[in-house]
């Protein structure tokens, strides 16, 4: 057994350096190449539009002193945005939309808690806004940050309520700009440019999202993305940069696109421009750092046009800002024409073929019951059938091993100076008795890509943020609230507030401290207690040890983790527990819970 064991660890150790070096060659090896090529034939395109337009870039990105909201919302004369999804102003200073809070989403869990912040206005901590306009070599007087427009139609900008703009440079260039915005989050800006002088000037439209400074706890989780994103290039794709790496590399790649988009992502939130499906453009992803602020800068420059005397151009852009809910983008996709809009949404770059499937599965689901976390239940469901008739090999395999243990044990001390020869007898027990001893192996193995799948999904997809399930669970995307220090509640004391305690249970507020152990994880934990104890024991004593500990272990590991990740994996252990409790007492075999049963009932165990 010993043998067999060892040269288990070493076939997986062998494999795990073959699936590495396959990975590396196969994937990160042509990904890396391939960015590099598209980076060459980005800087070819642009070479080769010729000298006869030169090719304006994104304005100068500047950065004031910092001051309160207030104080900054203060600077400018505004105009409201009043829409079922959104609330905040534009400001007529740079005709910037740079102040909107979500309506429909909460900080937190509390109905009374404020409605989350999406963009902030220039000059506050972490500003977050859109810089739409034109921008040209050597013309005089276009419109900058600074630049004060006039409201010539509109008061209010709601949907179907759009609002005009308008403002001169004294030069013979007059500037008119129509911003509208739907019931959702998307904004449509139309900007014309009429040249009323008598030379002709040539510009590109441009449009940004800018991020002045980048709060600390951002781009911190391995698991999802946060930063630079956007489908640009020949064949929109997915471009991703991580604040990180954003700012260590400074961004300094351009992607030549027809059409797409790019903006700045957080877990849940988006701000992202999109340019006209026919508008050649040079997509960007820029950092600067100015007055010790990192400043991203995620921006696009459209084709250089020139506007003859008494012509007028006009160019449409789109900007998205608000909450990334997948069949809302989809739907933006679909009839607007923007390029993998859904992709917004951190589907990962390897396991996306898993984690879309279970949200399209929860999805619908949730569209019959109205519960995301009966949505978990039935889905977990769904997967134990799947997966039944595997793991009922498994579990039958696994009861005629615990069947056949006296035996086994009887032929180790026969033999435990002969490891050839008990090696042999071992071997021939198994086939006497059918027993394959790596058939538990697989079923588990093939559902690791599923729980990695829901972990994903549980995290980056809105739809599960402030979900509630029953009883204290508001929140499946978070973990249990509840703590055992305190009783569950019972105690009203929080433990989190006390220094010492709260640096290893965490804070009230996000209970992420590897001793906070609420409800579901002790629940999980007893499952797997109760699905460890009736598999076969361990041949060895100390690996027999190691599995005793390992419910307690992953009790601990898991409180951490989200509640809907729990409520997948406790149930999955119950139906676990009933599938290998029907086929152990079909074979007759001795279980934890006939043992517990009658320790509380004080029957006799059956004989044989």
């Amino acid at each position: 057994m010993q043998n067999e064991d060892s040269r288990n660890t070493i076939i997986f150790l062998v494999s795990a350096a073959i699936l590495f070096l396959a990975y590396n060659f196969f994937v990160l090896e042509p990904q890396s190449k391939r960015r590099e090529a598209e980076a060459a034939r980005a800087k070819a395109e642009a070479a080769a539009q010729g000298p006869a337009l030169p090719q304006p870039g994104a304005p100068a990105v500047q950065v004031p002193a910092e001051v309160t909201r207030a104080a900054a919302l203060a600077t400018s004369p505004r105009v409201a945005i009043r829409t079922p999804s959104l609330s905040g102003s534009l400001s007529l200073r740079g005709a910037r939309i740079d102040d909107l809070f979500l309506t429909q989403y909460r900080e937190t869990v509390d109905k009374n808690s404020p409605p989350v912040e999406l963009l902030r206005p220039e000059g506050t901590k972490f500003a977050w806004f859109a810089d739409i306009g034109w921008t040209g070599a050597n013309v005089p007087g276009l419109p900058t940050a600074d630049t004060v427009w006039t409201l010539a139609q509109g008061s209010t900008l709601a949907p179907g309520q759009p609002v005009v703009l308008t403002t001169t440079n004294g030069q013979g260039l007059t500037f008119t700009r129509k911003i509208e915005v739907d019931d959702r989050f998307m904004f449509t800006i139309t900007d014309t440019v009429a040249n009323l002088g008598v030379t002709p000037i040539t510009i590109a439209p441009f449009a940004s999202v800018q991020r002045q400074g980048v709060p600390a706890d951002l781009g911190k989780n391995q698991i999802l993305h946060e930063g630079g994103v956007g489908a640009l290039g020949e064949d929109h794709r997915l471009r991703l940069l991580g604040y990180r790496k954003w700012i260590k590399d400074s961004g300094d790649d351009t992607f030549a696109s027809k059409g797409g988009w790019l903006g700045i992502t957080d877990k849940y939130w988006l701000a992202a421009v999109v340019a006209d499906n026919g508008e050649a453009i040079q997509g960007q992803f820029r950092h600067n750092r100015i007055r010790g602020l990192d400043v991203v800068d995620a921006n696009f420059v459209g084709q250089a046009r020139t506007v003859a005397p008494g012509r007028q151009v006009t160019e449409t852009t789109r900007f998205f800002a608000g909450a990334k809910r997948v069949p809302m983008l989809r739907d933006y996709e679909a009839k607007l024409g923007i390029p993998r809009f859904d992709d917004a949404v951190d589907w990962g770059s390897m396991f996306f073929w898993i984690t879309r499937p279970i949200f399209e599965v929860l999805q619908f689901i949730y569209n019959l019951v109205g519960n995301f976390g009966i949505s978990i239940l039935l889905l977990t469901v769904l997967v134990r059938l799947v997966f039944f008739p595997l793991a009922n090999k498994q579990y039958e395999s696994m009861t005629k091993m615990k069947k056949v243990q006296p035996q086994m044990e009887e032929l180790r001390k026969k033999f435990k100076d002969d490891p050839a020869r008990q090696q042999q007898e071992l071997l021939a027990l198994y086939q006497r008795e059918k027993v394959n001893p790596l058939a538990g192996c697989l079923p588990i193995l093939l559902q690791i890509p599923v729980f990695y799948g829901l972990y994903k999904t549980l995290t980056v997809t809105i739809e599960m943020r402030h979900a509630e399930f029953m009883g204290w669970i508001k929140d499946l995307s978070a973990p249990d609230p509840t703590n055992i220090w305190n009783l569950f509640g019972l105690i009203p004391w929080d433990p989190a507030a006390v220094p010492l305690i709260g640096s290893f249970i965490g804070s009230t507020a996000t209970h992420h401290g590897f001793l906070a152990l609420g409800i579901l994880p002790l629940l999980y934990g007893f499952t797997m207690w109760l699905t460890t104890s009736m598999s076969p024991p361990a041949p060895d004593p100390m690996q027999q040890r190691i599995f005793q500990l390992m419910p307690i272990m992953f009790t601990f590991i898991m409180a951490p983790f989200a509640v809907g990740l729990l409520i997948y994996w406790t149930w999955s252990n119950v139906l676990t527990i009933l599938q290998q409790y029907v086929i152990m007492r079909r074979f007759k075999v001795d279980n934890p819970i006939d043992r517990m049963i009658r320790k509380f009932t004080g029957k006799p165990a059956p004989e044989g």
